[in-house]
């Protein structure tokens, strides 16, 4: 059957173009050819397409040249079937809401108009109609611009590496950052998703888009006494290699990055790993600056058959060398307040602290629990607490309360129960983490007793949106949250905060700023140690950029 050509805007009521996949077909044409394809008509996983056995003919007819549509792309939704394989151009900015799968598939996500997608969990209650109506928004301003290619990229020795498009080592694309179309992309529909695909397959340097920066400035919230949480990316100094462990993440040269599953190391695989991970958490814990830093996904030593706080003692030494001086120091958590050892994750909270800013008073503690499968944190990480006054302000600092918490993830979901996903947006262990919640509201009078004082911060990762159920436990309790507006994770293409810095009402009231510093979701895990050189270019550098997948919390504080 003959191609049509090509319409301009307006949008039409149906498609003048078509997919042609030629399979093995050996046909030679550029674009500007006229030719006239015959095949079968058929649907492939929801695109329309010419398929079978093709032929191609080539023509001499004069047909008038293709033009692109130029509307905007939200303004094509619920008609985007009528534009199927069209030519593109549009004449709007985009705003960068995915990098995650570019050192896979060659992938940026785009999003339409100036706000990024969201989860709907984050900014309204589940099945509310405001998160029904944030979810079709998403979808109607969301894209995929593809590099046209098909290929993944050299994850061993044994494949050719390839340039990465879209995204430079030296000025890396973030989750945020402007785009301009600069070239016609082709509507195309596949695996699911929208696309924008090129008119050639691409390499780094001839996109069909240009991209523009913004910066990441480091939070300077004031106060006397600063207060920050840090998810470190599984933080271990045992290595997957010292324990016999499988690696994972190859890189070109044949390397590991990670130890492998089933291993009961969740991070570096050697030390080589260890010090690049490393170099990267110092770098970002020193330029943040807080007082006093809750973290989450640290070694637990001891369940590893080692010192006690081994690898937190490690991280301070390392904090200490950068600085130069004795500048941190770290909160030991007595056995007695811990569960027994059979009953921790391999993976543990801790607290670090600068003495010159903030002076450990009272009560050192983790949440008392029931033993066994019976408490409320027996599939996740056991809250910790210690208070502090601010060191400047003498006597009459108000003592304050850090709780370092981890709930429960979303992930590896049970088949059956109140813990699976219920469908709700809220994912799976929902159940869980409102016993989770419920247990700190609950343990909330003992810490002001302890520490006489009601100024509590109740931060770390609570694998919960904003709207979620277990974070409007703690709001009853009139918990809330420092920052407001502001994402620490990325998602499938929509930002949302599983990070939190909650406050008491007392608390609240000595604050003087509150921040997220964007370093890490934004980024591509390409730029992570774990994914060191695994394509082929070295995206790495020894910065405080892409730490983590999660982004740090920072809260300033008046002193009393």
């Amino acid at each position: 059957m003959p191609t049509s050509r090509i319409g301009s805007s307006p949008a039409p009521s149906a498609s003048e173009a078509i997919f042609v996949y030629t399979g093995k077909t050996q046909t030679t044409v550029a674009v500007g050819d006229e030719v006239q394809v015959t095949g079968t008509a058929d649907e492939y996983r929801g695109r329309t397409q010419i398929s079978g056995k093709i032929e191609v003919t080539p023509l001499n007819e004069g047909l008038e040249p293709v033009r692109p549509l130029t509307m905007d792309w939200a303004s094509t939704d619920g008609k985007r079937e009528n534009l199927e394989s069209m030519l593109y151009l549009p004449n709007e900015k985009f705003l960068v809401s995915d990098v995650y799968p570019v050192g896979r598939y060659g992938e940026i996500g785009l999003a339409s108009g100036k706000q990024l997608p969201t989860q709907p969990t984050d900014i309204a209650r589940p099945t509310s109609p405001e998160a029904k109506a944030q979810a079709e928004r998403n979808d109607a301003i969301s894209v995929i611009l593809d590099d046209g290619t098909g290929q993944g990229f050299a994850a061993s020795p044994t494949l050719d590496p390839r340039p990465v498009p879209y995204i430079d080592p030296e000025d890396p694309i973030d989750v945020g950052d402007s785009a301009h179309i600069t070239e016609p992309v082709i509507i195309d529909y596949r695996y699911d998703t929208w696309r924008l695909q090129p008119t050639r397959p691409i390499t780094d340097g001839d996109e069909p888009a240009r991209f523009h920066g913004r910066a990441h400035p480091v939070p300077k919230p004031g106060g006397q006494i600063s207060i920050a949480s840090f998810n470190v990316l599984n933080y271990f100094t045992t290595t997957g290699d010292e324990l016999g462990c499988k690696g994972g993440n190859y890189s070109t040269d044949g390397t590991n990055n990670v130890a492998g599953n089933p291993c009961d190391v969740r991070g570096v695989f050697d030390r080589d790993d260890l010090h690049r991970q490393q170099a990267k958490t110092v770098a970002a814990i020193n330029r943040l600056d807080a007082s006093v830093v809750g973290l989450m996904e640290m070694e637990n030593s001891a369940k590893l058959g080692e010192g006690k706080d081994e690898a937190t003692k490690n991280l301070v030494a390392a904090l200490n060398k950068d600085a130069g001086y004795a500048k941190w120091d770290y909160i030991e958590i007595p056995d007695s307040e811990l569960p027994a050892i059979e009953d921790q994750d391999f993976i543990t909270n801790a607290i670090i602290y600068q003495p010159a800013e903030a002076r450990p008073t009272g009560h050192v503690q983790a949440l008392d629990e029931e033993a066994g499968d019976n408490g409320a944190f027996h599939n996740a990480r056991t809250p910790i607490a210690a208070t502090f006054t601010a060191v400047k302000s003498g006597k009459k600092a108000v003592p304050t309360t850090v709780v370092v918490n981890h709930f429960k993830s979303k992930g590896s979901a049970p088949k059956a129960g109140p813990n699976k996903d219920q469908g709700d947006g809220q994912g799976n262990w929902n159940a869980a983490r409102i016993e989770q919640a419920q247990a700190l509201v609950d343990w909330t009078p003992q810490l002001v007793r302890d520490s006489g004082s009601a100024d509590i911060a109740m931060l770390g990762d609570f694998n919960s949106y904003a709207q979620e159920d277990p974070m409007h436990v703690l709001y009853g309790a009139h918990y809330r949250p420092a920052a407001t507006g502001e994402f620490s994770y990325v998602f499938g293409g929509q930002v949302g905060s599983l990070d939190h810095l909650l406050l008491s009402p007392s608390l609240a009231a000595r604050m003087t700023g509150a921040d997220v510093w964007n370093i890490n979701s934004v980024q591509s895990p390409l730029l992570q140690y774990a994914q060191y050189r695994t394509v082929g270019e070295d995206f790495y550098r020894p910065d405080a950029t892409a730490f983590s997948d999660h982004d740090p919390y920072i809260a300033g504080f008046r002193a009393k």
